[in-house]
Order: C-alpha cells, then sequence, then structure tokens
C-alpha cells in the first residue's frame, strides 16, 4: 500500500479530517490534500510529523506490509467506537489499490508479451 493511501487509512480509522491533520502539521488543509492525493513529495521531516500527528512509529508509516496497517487501525477502533462507514472507506481504499496492482502487472504482461514476440521474430 503506497504511502497517500496509509496515510488516509490511518487517519479515517481515527476518524480525523483531513483539517485536523494539517492544523497539527501546521500546514494548509490543501497541503495536506495533495499529500493524500500523492501529489507531492514529502521530506524527511514530514513524514517524521506525520507519524508524530498520526501517533505510530516512522517505521510503522513506511512499511509497505498492508497486514501492519490493519492491526493498526484495528487497534484503534478497539479503543475507540466503530464506524461501518470507516471500515467501509478502508476496505475500498485497498480494493482500489489491488485494482491498480492488477492493471499495472496486466500491463507488464502486456510488455513482456511485446518482448518475447521481439525476441522470436529475430531468430
Amino acid at each position: 500500500m503506497g504511502l497517500p493511501n496509509k496515510l488516509k487509512l490511518i487517519r479515517s480509522s481515527k476518524n480525523w479530517t483531513q483539517e485536523e491533520i494539517a492544523e497539527k502539521l501546521k500546514i494548509s488543509t490543501h497541503a495536506y490534500a495533495k499529500i493524500e492525493r500523492g501529489e507531492t513529495d514529502i521530506h524527511l521531516s514530514r513524514l517524521k510529523q506525520l507519524a508524530k500527528v498520526m501517533e505510530i512509529g516512522l517505521s510503522q508509516l513506511l512499511d509497505s506490509d498492508e497486514k501492519n496497517v490493519f492491526n493498526l487501525c484495528n487497534n484503534w477502533q478497539v479503543n475507540s467506537s466503530s464506524n461501518e462507514q470507516h471500515e467501509l472507506e478502508k476496505a475500498n481504499l485497498i480494493i482500489k489499490e489491488r485494482e491498480n496492482e492488477i492493471e499495472y502487472l496486466k500491463q507488464q504482461v502486456v510488455d513482456l508479451r511485446e518482448m518475447n514476440n521481439i525476441l522470436k521474430s529475430k531468430t
């Protein structure tokens, strides 16, 4: 799972708005929204701030293992009231990420087949 989706998932599982995160980071809501959409590069200092605001370690924030994200989110929800809408939002984010991965892999298969055909035609 990419960092932008992970940030959105963590934020939504804590029932926080983008405005609340932006305020804690002392940046505009628009600037934070760009981070969540993956439209801006994030410097290490900002990553450290994000981890602190999200109340997780930097390594947890950067870890791409989805199991860890679900464990973090599930732990927060055990300690707070569950909301079906947030569960659905998390599931939709994971599905979207998987669909993107599948499309990327399909394109790689097409590219590899083309390369294979080119190599066959040269022999």
